[in-house]
């Protein structure tokens, strides 16, 4: 083949990549410039209250961000379960929630799986060549690079109620993002300007000491859940921090100034 037409070949490859990427772009910057309609957001104010806590110029971010979560994700229902507007706006503007006020994105996130309720999950545990299968209940699941499985009762009761600390989307998806860093270990991607010696002396430290209170049998601020693994303890502070954050900053103040830092949030102040 001559070499001029290989050349010719490879040009009109790289230009059909470069004007894919190109409209790409342009398509995801429109999408998350379009706000949701009215009827869109009365819905979501319905089922997830504490987006009406977000100070307006947030609203806009997390209208787009949703737009756009809705055009990437798909949402299937389990055991017969039929998806609806409600459980898709709800689902994706907690999940935009997080990263309302950042550039993080769940770019590998395809397929969100909703059952009825709780639902079963085999897990397995390694000791040395030894692999040991058990089936648990499970209200909610995350796998890196997606998906994400939830249960709509449970999703439901923790977005309604938004103050008690509990919520599954948010715990969920908190591990999605966790996972973006390569590793689901409760070290997300930091900003350039996030040192992540202190992220990890902070959480570390309320780590090791959620243990051992829950150890000592103690009652502790934070879930006992946290105490089970690094990536849990993340997860569980994060469904805190959205849902009572004046809390979490009295009793904790240095993993809140950390997961202020990391969102780029400060919800102690949302009215």
């Amino acid at each position: 083949m001559p070499l001029t037409l290989v050349l010719c070949i490879f040009i009109i490859i790289a230009a059909s990549f470069a004007h894919r990427k190109w409209y790409n772009a342009k398509l995801r910057q429109k999408r998350l410039a379009t706000p949701l309609s009215d009827r869109e957001w009365a819905i979501i104010i319905d089922q997830v209250p504490l987006c009406q806590k977000l100070p307006h110029d947030l609203r806009a971010k997390l209208s787009g961000k949703i737009n756009l979560f809705l055009h990437q994700v798909e949402f299937l229902g389990c055991n017969e379960l039929e998806v609806t507007e409600e459980m898709e706006l709800s689902i994706a503007a907690q999940a935009c929630l997080l990263i309302v006020n950042t550039d993080t994105w769940y770019d590998t996130l395809q397929t969100i799986l909703i059952y009825p309720g709780a639902f079963k999950s085999i897990s397995k545990e390694y000791d040395g060549y030894v692999v040991r299968e058990r089936e648990v209940v499970r209200l909610g699941e995350s796998w890196a690079r997606g998906p994400v499985i939830l249960s709509w009762a449970h999703a439901a009761e923790g977005a309604f109620v938004d103050d008690d600390g509990h919520n599954v989307v948010l715990h969920e998806f908190a591990h999605q993002i966790d996972g973006l860093s390569g590793h689901t270990d409760g070290a997300p991607v930091l900003a350039k300007d996030h040192k992540f010696s202190e992220w990890q002396r902070t959480l570390n430290e309320a780590y090791n000491r959620l243990i051992f209170n829950t150890e000592m049998g103690r009652k502790t601020f934070l879930d006992s859940y946290g105490a089970t693994a690094p990536q849990e303890f993340f997860a569980v502070a994060v469904e805190v921090f959205f849902e009572r954050p004046t809390a979490l900053k009295q009793e904790e103040p240095a993993v809140y100034a950390q997961m202020s830092k990391y969102f780029q949030l400060d919800p102690s102040k949302w009215d």
